[in-house]
This record gives C-alpha cells, structure tokens and sequence, in this order.
C-alpha cells in the first residue's frame, strides 16, 4: 500500500539516537576491566528500563522501546567488538593502556593525574582520557622520566612523566 494513504497518526516514529563515542573504522576497541563491566552494566540498565515501561499509550510505550532497542543495537555492537586489556600484564614500567600517569607540565610546574582508558570509558573530569587522544598518543611507551611533547595551536606543552601505575 502506498504511503499516501496511511493515517500520519499511524507511522512510527523513528528513533534518533546519538552516536557513541567516536571509534575510528580499523581501531581495535580496547577496554579496561572496570570500563567492560560499566558496558555490561548499561545493557543491563537498559533492558531493565524496557521491562519497566508503562504507558496507557500502546504508541508512546511503542516509540520508548524503539528508541532503547536502538541504543541497545549501538551499545551490542561495543560489547562484541570490545578486547579487555589486563592492566597486570601490562609492562609496568612503561606507559600502554589502562596506565595512570603523573605528569607535571615543565611551563607551570603543575601536576597532572590522567589514565587511558578506552573510548566509552573517557571522561575528562575524572582525569580519565582515550587512548586515541592527541595526549594519550604521545604519552605510549614513555617511562619516568622521560619527556613528552603534545603540538598545539599556540606553541607546544612539555610534560615530565613523574609516575606510572596500573593500580
């Protein structure tokens, strides 16, 4: 039947979903362990809030799975293609994912505490940033001491790695 004779109040709305965390095509998506269980968690979360759906309106409660079926699709996708990193057997000495590093930034002599972490997990304002950052990239294979320089718009940042920890 064509379109043209279907009520306007009978079409579905369709959900729109914000993109995840940008993952670009051919980057493995590495995780922590605290970072997988947070994945397996929001599943969770979402397939309890489907099964805690009420609504008079067989439509609304209709549109409101829809649009969680469709983060849940996203959020799946993630979860499969997610490799957990054991932060243990990570070289210790060395900055690799899943490090927390100290830096102090040599212009200002001010300490900087950041961990890499994966895509999904990276949150600046709790010093957690991903691994396919400008930072996290320069920061890769570094030991204490050593230096590393992150290019910016007005000029360059100079940061000292004072320690590494995998804790």
């Amino acid at each position: 039947m064509s379109r043209g004779f279907i009520k306007e109040d009978d079409q579905e709305e369709i959900p729109m979903v914000p993109p995840r965390a940008d993952l670009p095509i051919g980057v493995t998506n590495y995780v922590t362990p605290i970072g997988m269980k947070a994945l397996m968690d929001e599943k969770q979360q979402l397939l309890d809030e489907i099964g805690q759906l009420e609504s008079s309106n067989e439509r609304e409660r209709r549109i409101a799975v829809n649009h969680i079926n469709a983060k849940l699709i996203l959020l799946t996708n993630r979860i499969k293609t997610a490799k957990t990193i054991a932060l243990k057997e990570q070289p210790q000495d060395e900055i690799r994912f899943g490090a927390k590093v100290t830096l102090k930034v040599l212009a200002t002599n001010k300490i900087q505490k950041f961990q890499i972490v994966g895509v999904d997990e990276a949150d600046i304002t709790k010093g957690k940033i991903s691994f396919i950052s400008p930072l996290a990239k320069i920061l890769i294979q570094k030991r204490v001491g050593d230096r590393a320089v992150l290019s910016l718009a007005k000029g360059e940042r100079v940061f000292e790695i004072m320690d590494i920890n995998y804790e």
